[in-house]
């Protein structure tokens, strides 16, 4: 079975654009006193400044709906909660309506999946009235379960940030976490700036309180940890590398190994949606091009010969014209760890999309490549 590297690219192109359509979309309610930084927090975690267009459309008289045209997330933004009690409870009265009209719509796209509660650490007390509001949500919550997470925000000193999170946990409130952050660099004078801090813990937060249908979506959208990225992109290798091992439990004839070719695009789509970057054909292109021209075999084809198969300790010849499971795993795992590789350094700005079409782009990808078949057991 021969390999037609521009099919491998358009499929892995599909692949990508189809499982981005079909994420599912993340609905988050923000809550808090208006002041405390909540717009600058959301901008601040996702990739897309979602508090600046047009701040969303009023819903309820104490709520709007913040959301961007192509981009799955939906923020339920809360106001007023400073006007009074009698606000306050038309408040909490909003957000457990908005809860419960989500369940009944049966359609995880629609539910409402985690609350924000945001405290200004800033002001160096909390008000009796936010942690009385926060214990009569937890009660009315308690069949509904939607994870709450109450955020200290603008904590410009860290050590008052974590005495403040003392004093939250003392209260006993049905919450999951609370997590102090800074959310963008703070210049306090000119020789000193207080530096972002928390989000990445916000998020890993998010990533255990989330359900799974949700975990794709949350690291596509967010932009603040590299590691929660990687390690879910490392779970879809895992899960590939198991299938291809699965596929080649009887050893695969090497003419036959292209059926190999599905599962790794697969792969290769997730983890291109995990990280959130815009991957086009060309990029795609100097991928496969640049992985197959090691003589190799990752999108599994005639190509699986000694040559690659060498670079692995251990892996052997191809006895009988035909490939293990173990091989195809490991040849599996080579590819979509060199995917996150590269991902990861168009993250840091390290590479650019530009970069991987030039030949030194194609360079460095093969040079992952063969890293990675060196170091796969």
């Amino acid at each position: 079975m021969e390999i037609n590297t521009d099919q491998v690219v358009q499929d892995c192109f599909n692949a990508i654009r189809e499982k981005v359509q079909n994420l599912t979309t993340l609905n988050i309610i923000v809550a808090g006193k208006t002041g405390v930084g909540k717009s600058t927090l959301i901008n601040s975690v996702f990739r897309e400044n979602l508090a600046e267009t047009g701040m969303g459309r009023p819903v309820t008289t104490h709520m709007r709906r913040i959301t961007k045209k192509d981009f799955p997330l939906v923020v339920y933004d809360t106001r007023g909660f400073e006007l009074g009690k009698s606000v306050q409870e038309d408040v909490k009265e909003e957000v457990m309506k908005t809860i419960r009209d989500g369940l009944a719509c049966n359609d995880i796209s629609k539910a409402i999946h985690c609350i924000w509660y945001c405290i200004n650490a800033a002001s160096n007390r909390i008000e009796p009235e936010e942690i009385e509001w926060l214990r009569e949500l937890g009660a009315e919550n308690e069949m509904t379960q939607v994870p709450i997470i109450v955020v200290l925000t603008q904590c410009f000193s860290k050590k008052k940030a974590q005495e403040m999170r003392k004093a939250v946990e003392d209260e006993n409130l049905n919450v999951v976490q609370i997590v102090p952050v800074l959310a963008q660099d703070y210049e306090i004078d000119e020789e000193y700036v207080a530096k972002a801090f928390g989000l990445d813990v916000l998020i890993r937060v998010m990533s255990e309180a989330l359900p799974d249908e949700l975990l794709d979506t949350l690291q596509n959208l967010q932009k603040v940890s590299l590691d929660e990225k990687t390690k879910r992109a490392q779970a879809a290798v895992a899960t590939a590398t198991a299938a291809a091992a699965a596929a080649g439990a009887t050893p695969i004839p090497i003419a036959d190994c292209a059926v190999l070719i599905p599962t790794q695009v697969a792969m290769i789509a997730s983890i291109a949606v995990i990280f959130g970057i815009d991957i086009n054909k060309t990029v795609l292109a100097s991928f496969v091009s640049s992985v197959l021209g090691t003589g190799g075999a990752t999108l599994l084809g005639k190509t699986v010969v000694s040559n690659v198969l060498k670079l692995i300790p251990g892996a052997g010849s191809v006895a009988g014209g035909a490939i293990s499971g173990a091989t195809a795993g490991l040849l599996t795992t080579a590819l979509g760890e060199t995917f996150i590789l590269v991902m990861t350094q168009i993250y840091k700005g390290e590479l650019t999309t530009k970069d991987l079409e030039s030949s030194e782009g194609k360079k460095i990808i093969t040079a992952i490549f063969k890293d990675q078949l060196k170091h796969s057991r």
